[in-house]
């Protein structure tokens, strides 16, 4: 069974390795986004599936636009075509091409959370539970005909990196558990209802900056949303300050939103609309990421009535 496996971030990682491990399949391309400059240097760095096709010598397609490139992937004339957070919307041409159709492996129980983002969306509304679903693709996005789902608890210790690495193996395992159903034809069809549509979409750099005139509950699942990248951030004296962790304490608040009014034995105590939230984890402009209990230690102000921004 020939296979083109279409992913982008690591995410998608383990379900292709988990695809190339197996001896029913053979991946004969991998299709992934372009290399792209990251960190201050701008270093041109390949995506962490190109990587992956790179160190196990996988034909890799870096294709910039599927859509005028899609004669590429066709040429390799693939029995069944998967993708996993490939990051562009996939044209008709290759949707009709594969006898056994394109598939998607998507990390959110559909037709919630279609897009992009629908980890980070699913900890930030302050869901209990997200998963994964197996469906097929059609030219809508995130449109296509269910054929399993399986969930998973969201956990208050989660963050992005923690759940997106959960979902990565239920996508992995739910996929090898369904692909034979499939390959036999014999696996469900279900359309999606439309009245529950949601959509994820791309977290915009203004979403990551927090808020200390919110509730505790929603500036807690923002942060743990956007932890360790891309990081919620807000300002200090005109600085960017990264927060990475931190909890909501018992305390109530004592003065004005974003304002610093008790330190903690682990972290810096701000106020919220409601509760003090605790910064455990946090990175100041120009300075390492590091616990908020070291920060302390080294810091020779004293920050009570300082204001987050």
């Amino acid at each position: 069974m020939k296979i083109v496996f279409m992913g982008t971030p690591k995410f998608s990682v383990l379900v292709l390795e988990s695809l190339c491990q197996s001896k029913d399949y053979e991946i004969v391309g991998v299709v992934s986004q372009p290399d792209k400059r990251v960190g201050r240097k701008q270093i041109l760095t390949p995506t962490p599936v190109s990587d992956f096709a790179m160190s196990n010598n996988l034909t890799l397609l870096r294709i910039s636009n599927i859509k005028e490139e899609y004669q590429k992937v066709l040429d390799l004339k693939p029995d069944i075509i998967i993708t996993c957070a490939y990051g562009q919307i996939i044209p008709e041409e290759i949707l009709n091409y594969p006898e056994y159709g394109c598939i998607n492996v998507h990390a959110s129980l559909l037709p919630k959370y279609r897009g992009g983002s629908p980890i980070s969306r699913a900890i930030m509304n302050g869901d209990k539970k997200t998963g994964i679903t197996i469906m097929y693709m059609d030219k809508r996005m995130d449109n296509g005909d269910i054929i399993t789902q399986e969930e998973i608890e969201i956990l208050d210790t989660d963050n992005l990196e923690s759940l997106t690495n959960k979902l990565s193996i239920l996508g992995k395992d739910l996929l090898l558990k369904t692909l034979p159903s499939i390959l036999n034809k014999t696996n469900k069809r279900v359309k999606q209802d439309e009245s529950l549509v949601t959509y994820a979409y791309n977290i915009k750099h203004e979403e990551e900056h927090i808020y200390f005139s919110k509730n505790s509950l929603e500036i807690f699942n923002k942060i743990r949303a956007l932890s360790p990248e891309p990081a919620a951030f807000c300002y200090l004296n005109k600085k960017v300050v990264k927060i990475y962790n931190g909890y909501i304490s018992k305390d109530k608040s004592t003065g004005k939103p974003g304002e610093i009014s008790k330190i903690y034995k682990d972290g810096i105590g701000v106020n919220t609309n409601d509760n003090i939230y605790v910064i455990t984890e946090i990175q100041i402009e120009g300075k390492k990421k590091m616990l908020a209990r070291d920060y302390l230690m080294g810091c020779k102000e004293n920050l009570i009535g300082e204001v987050y921004e």
